[in-house]
């Protein structure tokens, strides 16, 4: 009798399970979030005084988002595309190292798996948020988000209140936040 030609290992069968884990996060996330995508919820977060398309400009001072107007706007989005990739590429490494590790529990290693799904939901969606206002015209675009808050950088000569309106439609389009939670920057 002859001998099967693959032989099922430890590692094989680890994938198999991180697989079927990852599976499970998902469908898991797609029970949660009742069979639809989040980004079409309203968030309810408006209130009497708060009219759709009102803007609000602001001054950069949050974060990796000060002194703007000092900066060249290639060298900016270049710098800012690496720091962008390199804490995606991170946060990727973290949450494999963990789901990798051996030492987490069924639960832990779920919760890891939700994290992950719900990190590459959200590049994804900087990346068409991105394109959209690129297609508005302006040369280029970066949006970081969280689950409040969306930042949107964007190299204009001038930003008036018609197309930061433009730019928070978009935004409010695809996801679900507060109006006021969005904050828009320009590099000239």
């Amino acid at each position: 009798m002859k001998k099967p030609a693959f032989i099922i290992g430890k590692k094989q069968i680890i994938m198999a399970c991180l697989t079927l884990i990852l599976g499970i996060a998902v469908y898991v996330n797609y029970v949660i979030a009742g069979g639809a995508s989040l980004a079409n919820k309203p968030s309810g977060n408006l209130t009497d005084d708060d009219t759709y398309g009102d803007t609000q400009f602001v001054n950069a001072g949050e974060e990796d988002l000060s002194n703007l107007e000092n900066v060249n706007a290639e060298e900016f989005f270049a710098q800012a595309r690496i720091d962008k990739a390199a804490s995606n590429d991170k946060a990727i490494q973290t949450l494999q190292t963990c789901l990798g590790g051996g030492d987490i529990t069924k639960e832990e290693a779920v919760v890891k798996a939700l994290e992950s799904v719900n990190l590459s939901k959200m590049t994804e969606l900087e990346d068409r948020l991105e394109s959209l206002i690129k297609a508005l015209g302006y040369a280029d675009c970066l949006v970081y988000l969280d689950e409040n808050d969306a930042k949107i950088v964007v190299q204009t000569d001038g930003l008036d209140v018609g197309k930061a309106a433009a730019i928070k439609d978009i935004v409010l389009s695809e996801i679900s936040i507060s109006p006021q939670n969005i904050r828009i920057y320009e590099v000239k």
